[in-house]
């Protein structure tokens, strides 16, 4: 079995009717089509590995072979990967939405995981703004009607938004990222969306986008508004957030090696947001760049970062 090292990701890619090419433009990702893209799967169980002995193997296959020494001990390697990162591209507004929690996910899906995720907003546009939640007063009842004649955007609660912020989205919170806004999401590793409203638009194959009416309903904290905090707040390697979930750290080495350890119980991913990195351990480095994730598995101990950027890094408490 190959030694674990810091892998550099190569991600997945999704078309989204709300993306665009943003994610080639600014990241220098390779759209393979001309659609629009919204979605970079940065580390996920179906990312796969860009960098020395175990390129080309997927982040799920080497969870199942490498259990504990990838992802620590206090994690399940049978439940895939837990957390899931993304670049988000948003051109459009992505449908008003609501995740289920743990225990719903459960119930409704017969999977382990519910989505509770959280954005930092790497680029806003002026005037650019989210949906975070409903105005108060709204129940489900006349969410409901409100949803099935099509006329729920008067009840929604707006938030205008500029580049640093951070938001905290646990699950069950009514949201929708709009226009104009580049997004890096942390998030469980669930992919369990209910679509409440989709502002009457077609998919990308020209048909209505499917709802999940009665299951967001169901999933809906109504009168919940997430925290909202800033980037700039943390000092560099201070906590950007906290939760049950994911914790996620701000970086900005400016040259200077910066001591890190993952103990050897978790995993830490690196996604570099500005400028150039470098991940450094005894058996070598990897450089990577604006818009790249290096995992860096719980068995490496300790490791430096150190380059001219700046980066995210979201681990598990």
């Amino acid at each position: 079995m190959t030694d674990l090292y810091p892998l550099l990701m190569q991600p997945t890619l999704h078309t989204r009717v709300w993306g665009g090419h943003t994610l080639e433009t600014r990241y220098g990702k390779r759209l393979p089509t001309h659609e629009p893209y919204g979605e970079s799967w940065e580390l996920h169980d179906t990312s796969t590995v860009a960098n020395g002995a175990l390129s080309g193997h997927t982040v799920g296959a080497l969870t199942q072979e490498y259990g504990a020494a990838l992802i620590g001990p206090d994690a399940d390697p049978s439940q895939g990967f837990p957390l899931l990162i993304k670049l988000l591209d948003c051109h459009d507004w992505l449908s008003v939405q609501v995740h289920p929690d743990d225990a719903l996910a459960l119930e409704l899906e017969g999977e382990p995981r519910g989505k509770t995720e959280a954005w930092v907003l790497l680029d806003a546009a002026p005037g650019a703004k989210i949906v975070v939640g409903v105005k108060g007063g709204t129940d489900t009842d006349g969410l409901a009607a409100a949803i099935r004649e099509n006329r729920l955007e008067p009840l929604l609660t707006y938030r205008e938004v500029s580049a640093g912020e951070v938001v905290f989205m646990a699950a069950g919170t009514v949201h929708a990222l709009g226009p104009g806004v580049m997004v890096y999401e942390v998030q469980q590793s669930s992919d369990q969306t209910y679509r409440m409203y989709d502002w009457g638009r077609v998919g990308l194959d020209g048909q209505p986008r499917q709802l999940h009416i009665e299951k967001s309903l169901r999933a809906a904290r109504l009168g919940v508004t997430p925290p909202v905090s800033h980037l700039g707040k943390a000092a560099p390697g201070g906590k950007v957030l906290d939760s049950d979930y994911f914790i996620t750290t701000r970086h900005a080495p400016s040259g200077t090696p910066e001591p890190l350890d993952t103990g050897g119980r978790r995993f830490h991913a690196i996604t570099c947001t500005d400028g150039t990195l470098r991940v450094g351990w005894p058996g070598g480095e990897v450089a990577f760049s604006a818009g790249e994730t290096v995992l860096v598995p719980a068995s490496v101990g300790a490791y430096t970062l150190e380059g001219t950027g700046e980066a995210l890094r979201s681990f598990q408490p």
